[in-house]
């Protein structure tokens, strides 16, 4: 059955071109996807760690084995160092071919100056080499050097293949390529130029040469790769018919190019391979006793190239389990065994040697007598085409003209192509060593000029013009084999001496001269060959340098006939790691080399895939839906289909991405909590941990609006520590700026990476970049804290690996700057300048409002209480609830809870417990919601009865009315009278915190409970002594009652520790008023109203860092208010230090103290309080300690809390309870 991956209709995206559409749209700068066109290749985010064959490559060689590989069912990856391109967006003149140039190489020769050279674009089209005696001018893109030559399909000749330099199995019997030439021309279908077609004025005046030669026997039009016709290819795509641009240098905008992109690529796309651009790959690795092969690249995309440094050397990487194919060119391929090699792949001491040129020679033949037109156009002249780049050949290579195979050679016409249009003229005038016509007369003098100046003035397109006259040649002939790739610095270096002053290249020179001169015109050779002195030419089809072997051995060969490379200079082999290039071929070859390159691949795929018994499906493609979805594909994991998810979600969206590297020190081991001492012990041990990371948010409104602000990242971990090789990173998920659970009031940048080891270990690295108000008006706090990652990396299972810091250098983060970009989506139009500044204008408006916030911390938009209860867990409610009435008649309530035990007689055992709230507040403070484990429910879990009374300050009722802390030791008393006896007389146990403290100071100092009821105490932060903190003191500089006095005259009596912002005046007022408040360090400065109010009234609070969000997000349930009477009546007592009566009498005194007799006592005491300083549990302490003993007495500060933090921490489970809990079994004794 054949397989078909949608409709039999033409795909839309080929209406753009051919004909008239494509010429309305290709003079346009080209714009990836603004049409719609195909994207094969799949986002680096969507790599898997491995496969079963990967090709490293995706020309002709590399294409073939993708398709075979794929319809052998294997899983296929392609990696391309170049981008996808599609007709309609192939540059089509010099302003938008020239961000597709890159130039890279040597400068000089070895006796003279060398220069590395590394200029442009590595992943552009086109890529100039500079070597010794010959450069290489090579394409890259998906579909390699196909998209750029000439398309002419020449087999080699027999001779040729018969020499001595190929391996045995082909120079016996050469005829055994010739199923292989035929399968490749199945696929590429090649044709010569229609003789219905109109014939090129440049194959005419070709013509006409090769009878002035006396070659005109071996003239004719050879099969190209070009379809004259509309209609869909072998491998199902539709293609268009040739407009004659001659654009095929620098990419045929027509859709007729039969290259491998629309054949092999597209099929192997088909069946499942999963293709990927701009991925360098660097060299191959395989560990000893390891199957398959671990691939090393550098992915270009992100901007990651622009951390100099890293980009070569922490690469990311990919396994291939059973097969690697390596197709990428003739020097590509060879450059990444040179460095293979140097990594320790065991290789033939051959690599890199006789490399050849293809006895390549450029020329040409200027401003003849004959009308040429052979300067390509975007929109040529239908009537009168130039014609593809080359239509016509002289073939010298047959043992009549050329007894010696070696002087075996073929002569091409060509064209110029339209980006070159402007610029060949002035390049051509000013070279050296121009031959002119022999006899150069005076009218042919006349007649040349005019033609020059008809050129500047009208234009390259002029009829009679000089460039109008100028005929280009292409020779393919045979060289020494004698070039030469190493590695210097890491760089390849290509050396190719003596290839342009050889007798053979002047015997061809002599050629061209009197073809030329037969016609009018001025021989000019190639630039490069004129500027340097007739020593260096110019290869468009660079062979060899891993070369099969003619004997079988790595002796004389890097591979065997079949392209598996040699382990050493035996014989050997890596039997899973195969050229299928340029590179393998041992000679030139003469004539245009891609069609021996394919039938090669197609030999070694063919014999490999019977050696491992594979079976390829034969079957044939329908119409490919090339913007569609292929016919099979492989299973994404749950990540993969995650990551897809968000990409195809984004398709009518624009994104940014960037990269990053932070660095820093991890210490290995699970026993260092600390990030800081973390970091300073990994420094002394120099355990270095680096992660380069690409993040990509594909939408930034989603990104905006998503309330995890998540993006996908990519990229690698380094630490030697964990592994030799850079960890891999594949869909990890940085967020932005989301709120930190953890904390009172900060966001995080939280990074979620799932690390791989080339051993198959896997570890989570989670990080976070804290945002909080330390940054508030500090520029140095501010780029910590958003260059500053605090990192921990844990198993799978959550089991800590190691712990420490990375952060971004001043030098990378200008990198960083460098490398944003935006995204646009297959349908948001990515040719849009103008979205892609509108989303990075958002993301950057995003981000820096974002971090404004915190550095302008004080005059953020101001939080109001949240009334929700979102962020809640879910607690055991209390089993009862009571109505306590006290001496006064006032009824307050009282919540129980049962020991939560299975044993009912444990449970009786225990003692109760009585926990009395303070101010302001009901039993939440120790039944509180918003925290794991809350005092309540760690009590009860230890067996212990737990009662929580409300007095009438708190949350109550009677909170209005002005009741005095001396007022509501009458409700403790009435609560502890309930307690006795509900346990019929037994002694029970007292948490008392603040307020709640005082006022249980007081019901004991004045006898309204005996002493004998309780067992022990944990007193918190105050008792019958008091000493305010240093803010609270200064506000009772001008006396204790000054400020609550001027508070009622101006608001009343009544001051809510909550508002809203349809307040009164008043209280909106004091509310902006304090937006400084809570004083103290930057830390301290938060937006809730609530905290501003509550610090007020009693100073603040807590240490906001002990807080969680949800807590501090929902102060408003957990906080009333408070009455003037009230506050007068407490600023008092601090003032005078002790507690007093409502008539502020004192009631510390000697013979009210001998009431504390026998009871054992516990005070606790936040280390940074501020509401009552530290000292006063001490000096509390230090009073019954002189007046009864030591022994009854203990005294604990908890490092860094404040004050309601010690009940209300979300860490209290662990630093505050089980100290209570300890004494606790210690007075039971």
């Amino acid at each position: 059955m054949a397989h078909t991956n949608g409709p039999s209709t033409k795909p839309e995206w080929t209406t753009k071109v051919g004909g008239k559409p494509l010429i309305e749209e290709a003079s346009k700068p080209a714009a990836p996807n603004t049409f719609g066109f195909p994207r094969l290749s799949r986002p680096v985010p969507l790599m898997r760690p491995e496969y079963d064959v990967v090709v490293i490559g995706s020309g002709y060689g590399g294409g073939v084995a993708a398709s075979r590989m794929a319809r052998a069912g294997k899983s296929v990856a392609v990696l391309e160092l170049g981008t996808e391109k599609w007709p309609g967006e192939y540059p089509s003149n010099l302003t938008t071919a020239a961000p597709e140039v890159h130039v890279s190489g040597y400068l000089g020769t070895s006796t003279g100056l060398l220069k590395d050279m590394k200029v442009g674009n590595p992943t552009g089209l086109y890529h100039l080499i500079l070597g010794e005696g010959q450069n290489a001018f090579v394409g890259n893109g998906l579909g390699g050097t196909s998209l750029l030559n000439a398309n002419v399909f020449l087999e080699c000749d027999d001779r040729t293949l018969g020499l001595s330099a190929w391996p045995k199995e082909i120079r016996d019997d050469p005829s055994a390529l010739d199923q292989y030439y035929r399968a490749a021309a199945d696929m590429l279908q090649p044709t010569p130029y229609p003789e219905s077609y109109p014939t090129p004025k440049k194959l005419s005046v070709l013509q006409k040469q090769a009878k002035i030669l006396g070659q005109e026997q071996n003239f004719y039009r050879p099969p190209q790769t070009t379809f004259f016709h509309n209609g869909r290819n072998n491998a199902g795509v539709e293609m268009k018919a040739s407009t004659g641009s001659s654009q095929d240098c620098t990419g045929v905008n027509d859709g007729s190019k039969n290259s491998v992109l629309v054949t092999y690529i597209a099929d192997a796309w088909n069946w499942g391979a999963e293709i990927f651009c701009e991925c360098e790959v660097r060299y191959i690795h395989r560990e000893p006793g390891q199957d398959g092969y671990t691939i090393f690249f550098s992915w270009h995309g992100n901007g990651r190239s622009e951390f100099e440094d890293e980009f070569q050397t922490q690469l990311m990487w990919v396994r291939a389990k059973e097969l690697c194919f390596l197709g990428a060119g003739s020097l590509g391929t060879t450059e990444i065994l040179l460095r293979s090699k140097a990594h320790g792949l065991q290789l033939s001491s051959m690599v890199g040697q006789k490399v050849s040129g293809n006895g390549d020679i450029l020329s040409f033949g200027y401003n003849t007598d004959e009308l040429v037109n052979g300067i390509g156009s975007e929109v040529p002249n239908h009537k009168d085409p130039c014609g593809p780049t080359i239509t016509g050949v002289i073939d010298n290579r047959g043992p009549k003209t050329s007894p010696n195979v070696l002087d075996g050679h073929v002569i091409e016409e060509g064209a110029i192509p339209e980006a070159l249009a402007k610029v060949i003229q002035p390049m051509l005038e000013i070279l050296p060593g121009k031959e002119k016509p022999v006899p150069f007369t005076f009218d042919k003098r006349f007649r040349h000029f005019m033609s020059r100046m008809q050129t500047r003035l009208k234009g390259p397109y002029a009829i009679g013009s000089s460039l109008n006259r100028m005929q280009t040649y292409l020779i393919m002939s045979h060289d020494s084999n004698e070039g030469i790739v190493s590695l210097q610095n890491d760089r390849p270096h290509l050396q190719f001496l003596g290839v342009g002053r050889t007798k053979h290249v002047d015997v061809l020179r002599q050629e061209l001269r009197k073809a030329t001169n037969a016609i009018g015109g001025t021989l000019v050779n190639s630039p490069f060959y004129a500027l340097k002195n007739q020593q260096e030419e110019i290869t468009v089809h660079p062979l060899g340098g891993a070369i099969m072997s003619s004997d079988g051995t790595g002796r004389n060969g890097v591979t065997n006939h079949l392209g598996q490379l040699f382990i050493g200079d035996g014989d050997e082999l890596h039997e899973g790691l195969l050229c299928v290039d340029g590179s393998v071929i041992p000679t030139a070859l003469g004539v245009n080399p891609f069609a021996t390159i394919t039938a090669l691949a197609e030999r070694s795929v063919d014999r490999i895939t019977r050696k491992h018994d594979l079976q390829i499906d034969q079957t044939k493609n329908n119409n490919l839906d090339l913007v569609g979805n292929p016919a099979r594909s492989f299973p994404f994991t749950p990540d993969m289909s995650k990551a897809s998810e968000i990409i195809s979600n984004a398709k009518n969206a624009t994104g940014i991405r960037f990269t990053e590297i932070m660095e820093g020190y991890i210490h290995i081991g699970y026993d260092i909590e600390d990030f800081t001492v973390a970091e300073n012990i990994a420094r002394g041990s120099a355990s270095l941990g680096r992660l380069y990371l690409s993040v990509d948010a594909y939408d930034v409104e989603t990104l905006i609006q998503r309330a995890d602000h998540a993006s996908l990242a990519t990229g690698t971990f380094s630490c030697a520590a964990l592994s030799k090789d850079p960890l891999l990173i594949l869909r990890g998920e940085v967020q932005f700026f989301i709120d930190d659970e953890t904390v009172s009031d900060g966001e995080n940048l939280a990074y979620r990476l799932t690390l791989l080891s080339t051993d198959g270990q896997k570890y989570l690295l989670n990080g976070y970049k804290k945002l909080d108000s330390r940054m508030a008006f500090s520029v140095s706090h501010t780029w910590k804290a958003t260059t500053t990652l605090y990192t921990t990396i844990t198993e799978l299972d959550g089991a800590v690996v190691g712990r420490g810091k990375l952060t971004i250098s001043w030098r990378n983060f200008k990198s960083e700057l460098k490398s944003f970009d935006t995204i646009s989506g297959t349908k948001a139009g990515a040719g849009s300048r103008l979205s892609g500044l509108g989303a990075m204008q958002r993301f950057l408006t995003f981000f820096a409002g974002k971090t404004a916030n915190f550095f302008f911390s004080p005059f953020r938009r101001l939080s109001y209480p949240d009334s929700s209860t979102d962020g809640y867990y879910n607690k055991q409610p209390p089993s009862s609830t009571i109505t306590l009435t006290a001496d006064d008649g006032v009824q307050t309530v009282m919540k129980v809870w049962s020991a939560q035990t299975d044993s009912k007689t444990d449970a009786e055992d225990k003692m109760p417990v009585l926990l009395i709230p303070g101010a302001s507040v009901d039993d939440q403070i120790y039944s509180l919601p918003t925290i794991p484990v809350n005092a309540i429910e760690y009590f009860t879990s230890k067996g212990h009865v737990c009662y929580v009374p409300t007095p009438r300050f708190g949350m109550s009722p009677y909170a209005t009315k002005g009741y005095t802390a001396y007022d509501a030791r009458q409700d403790v008393a009435a609560a502890m009278r309930y307690v006795r006896e509900a346990h019929k007389g037994r002694k029970f146990y007292v948490v008392c915190h603040c307020l709640g403290a005082i006022a249980t100071s007081m019901a004991l100092l004045d006898g309204s409970v005996p002493s004998e009821w309780i067992k022990g105490m944990t007193v918190s932060q105050a008792f019958f002594k008091l000493q305010f903190g240093a803010v609270n003191s200064l506000k009772l500089l001008a006396g204790p009652k000054v400020l609550p006095n001027l508070y009622q005259l101006l608001a009343g009596p009544w001051f809510p520790t909550s508002n809203s912002p349809d307040s009164s005046f008043i209280q909106s007022l004091i509310d902006q008023m304090l937006r400084l408040y809570p004083v103290g360090d930057r830390a301290e400065i938060c937006d809730s109203i609530v905290c501003h109010r509550g610090s007020l009234a009693f100073g603040r609070l807590w240490t906001h860092d002990k807080l969680n969000r949800a807590t501090h997000e929902h102060l408003g349930n957990f906080f009333g208010g408070l009455h003037m009477n009230f506050l007068s009546h407490l600023t008092t007592m601090g003032h005078g230090h002790n507690v007093c009566d409502n008539t502020f009498n004192s009631l510390v005194t000697d013979e009210n103290l001998k009431r504390f007799r026998g009871l054992k006592i516990l005070f606790i005491s936040g280390g940074a309080n501020v509401v009552f300083d530290p000292v006063t549990t001490s000096m509390n302490y230090d009073v019954l300690r002189e007046k009864f003993g030591t022994g009854d007495y203990k005294r604990f500060v908890v490092d860094g809390y404040g004050h309601l933090d010690t009940w209300m921490g979300k860490r209290s489970f662990l630093d505050v309870y089980p100290e209570v809990l300890e004494h606790i079994v210690e007075v039971s004794g």
